[in-house]
């Protein structure tokens, strides 16, 4: 099975005008609420455990089976958008998605719980149906901003799901917050099946020719090895400073709460913000000379991270909100450049080459979760940074390269 030529054209006509604003604000809001339900558990862990009477090691699947499903989603469910219209995609998924929601708002049981949480996962890959649909419908001239701002929506989502679903635990309940989030996702689906088009076919593979061409895809563009590998590498650092952070304050010389680490999504969200300005540049200047400066600045800022033994507390902190914004920026940036490099590949095939830059990023992510894990415990802080700014120079040395 070989991978559509890379000189397939763009199926879409829509990809030749431009795209209204107000879309591309909905795509960007999609992204994110999908991407957010992901998260939404894992600040409600303890309020959830107790009211179910439930062990930290039995809800400690919850997180674990949500990130599975949406792993398998990415990797099995993704594909799809090229078989099938992408809008029914969407819409099948967000219906899906709001029922499962419901299930786990409703749910009598921890297993009932994790069943849902499972189903979850699965469904919110939508937002990476989503994703390929905005660089679909972009004109191309254009087309890195749009990501870029789909993306920032979809980071947003994540960074600032745990510090909405904290809240809202601690003042109406996690059985609330699950609720909300399924009316979230049903006034997505109602929007979406209002203004999204429909988008062209294009391929007619069956659904295991379908997966077994994610393979040829990788062999065919050397391009989209690169990407993949380039944004794993960043992915590792990513996962191991959120993984271990929350461990970190908890203990001398700072003594901080979950609270505290959860408003660090905060300064990651600002760094987000800044992220369009990436695809902006990836426009004028050509998406490989973002992905350099992307690495280049996360991997200066997981090295600041070294000087933290040399500062007071207080400015420790600082330090880590100035490095935390800074690599949030240049994940994303670095993200949104290999996405534009990747999409202009094989428009007829979007769908199927997000799935393999994601998987590979999710791989990074494991092994950034379970490395730094054993790093924090054995060595410390500071050998979780030297995993992370090793990463990120491997990243830059190998977008240096190319």
């Amino acid at each position: 099975m070989s991978a559509q030529p890379a000189s397939s054209p763009d199926p879409t006509p829509a990809s030749t005008t431009a795209l209204p604003m107000s879309l591309t604000l909905l795509l960007a809001s999609g992204a994110g609420l999908a991407a957010a339900t992901l998260y939404y558990s894992q600040p409600m862990l303890g309020v959830l455990g107790a009211d179910m009477g439930a062990s930290t090691q039995s809800v400690g699947l919850l997180p674990t089976l949500t990130q599975l499903g949406y792993a398998l989603g990415i990797l099995f469910l993704a594909p799809l958008g090229d078989k099938y219209d992408r809008r029914r995609i969407i819409l099948g998924k967000a219906a899906v998605l709001c029922a499962a929601l419901l299930l786990a708002a409703l749910a009598p049981s921890l297993a009932t719980l994790l069943a849902a949480s499972l189903v979850i996962g699965l469904s919110a890959s939508l937002a990476q149906d989503i994703v390929p649909a905005a660089a679909t419908l972009a004109p191309a001239a254009r087309r890195g901003k749009v990501v870029g701002t789909v993306m920032t929506g979809l980071l947003l989502g994540i960074l600032l799901s745990r510090v909405v679903s904290g809240f809202v635990a601690e003042q109406w309940g996690w059985r609330a917050m699950f609720a909300a989030a399924a009316v979230s996702i049903a006034l997505l689906g109602l929007a979406a099946w209002r203004r999204l088009p429909r988008f062209a076919v294009t391929t007619q593979l069956p659904y295991i020719a379908l997966l077994a061409s994610l393979g040829a895809l990788w062999r065919a563009h050397p391009a989209l090895r690169r990407a993949t590998l380039a944004q794993a590498l960043l992915s590792i650092g990513f996962s191991a400073f959120w993984s271990t952070l929350a461990v970190m304050l908890h203990g001398a010389p700072f003594h901080l709460g979950a609270a505290a680490a959860g408003a660090f999504g905060l300064a990651g969200a600002a760094g987000a913000l800044a992220a369009p300005l990436a695809g902006r540049i990836a426009d004028k200047h050509g998406p490989a000379l973002v992905t350099r400066l992307g690495a280049g600045l996360v991997t200066l800022s997981f090295a600041a991270m070294a000087l933290a033994g040399f500062i007071p507390a207080g400015a420790q902190l600082g330090l880590l909100v100035a490095a935390a914004i800074g690599f949030d920026l240049g994940i994303q940036a670095a993200l949104i450049a290999h996405q534009s490099i990747i999409y202009g590949l094989d428009p007829a095939a979007r769908s199927r080459l997000n799935a393999v830059l994601f998987t590979g990023m999710f791989i990074g992510m494991a092994v950034g979760s379970a490395v730094a894990a054993q790093l924090f415990a054995h060595f410390g802080w500071m050998a979780v940074t030297a995993l992370a700014t090793g990463t990120a120079l491997a990243a830059l040395i190998l977008r240096l390269r190319r």
